[in-house]
């Protein structure tokens, strides 16, 4: 993988990574945990364990993106369907989901996700994590790519009121994808994705990968 582009854009295609039974498995996970709703954090899944550690197929791409000592600190599955479309604006992904509160300079404000305590870190913390999106359906242009803003991550925090604006000075980029093929994108970059005008599913398996202990006594909340 091309490191140097990486850092540059914020943004890598890492290319197929799975095969047809990893895929099969992530399928029924994405049925058995999303249900109705248009997704789910997810833990407590041996199929995760393995295709997310470092030696596995998916954690092997965070590994040269980071380091060897890079694990999983969330992982949420998304689920875009005909009856569960939505749009997302422009912006930043703010906040980490941890174990329990500890007042450390520079994190906050706190809040309360799925029953999740989360907080939002300084932006140096967001910027040594790398996010993994893994596509268990093919996303063509009309079926909700993600949009990014390349070499957004470099603007430091954005505010949300200037997001858009702040993109559109930029080159942006569709992440286009077939089934089994992995995007990994520096955490913090600016992104957006339009409601799918395809009459079909988008489900797609995002990471969040650290190498780093939290300070302070925080802890990263995981995927246990």
């Amino acid at each position: 993988m091309d490191r140097e582009a990486f850092e540059r854009d914020g943004a890598l295609h890492a290319g197929r990574r799975l095969d047809d039974r990893a895929l099969d498995a992530l399928r029924t996970l994405a049925d058995a945990r999303i249900g109705a709703r248009p997704g789910a954090r997810l833990a407590h899944a041996p199929v995760l364990d393995r295709l997310l550690a470092v030696e596995g197929p998916i954690g092997a791409v965070a590994a040269p993106l980071t380091s060897t000592a890079a694990r999983p600190v969330r992982a949420v599955m998304f689920d875009k369907t005909p009856e569960a479309n939505w749009s997302v604006a422009w912006h930043q992904d703010r906040t980490l989901p941890v174990r329990e509160r500890i007042e450390v300079e520079g994190f906050g404000p706190w809040s309360t996700k799925d029953g999740l305590l989360h907080v939002a870190p300084p932006f140096e913390v967001l910027a040594r994590m790398v996010t993994l999106r893994v596509h268990l359906d093919p996303v063509d242009a009309d079926n909700a790519p993600l949009r990014i803003a390349l070499g957004s991550h470099h603007l430091g925090r954005v505010a949300a009121q200037d997001a858009e604006a702040e993109a559109n000075r930029l080159p942006q980029s569709l992440c286009l994808a077939d089934i089994g093929e992995v995007w990994v994108y520096r955490t913090p970059i600016l992104h957006a994705s339009a409601p799918s005008s395809a009459d079909r599913r988008r489900r797609v398996l995002q990471v969040d990968y650290a190498d780093f202990d939290l300070p302070g006594g925080l802890e990263w909340r995981g995927l246990d």
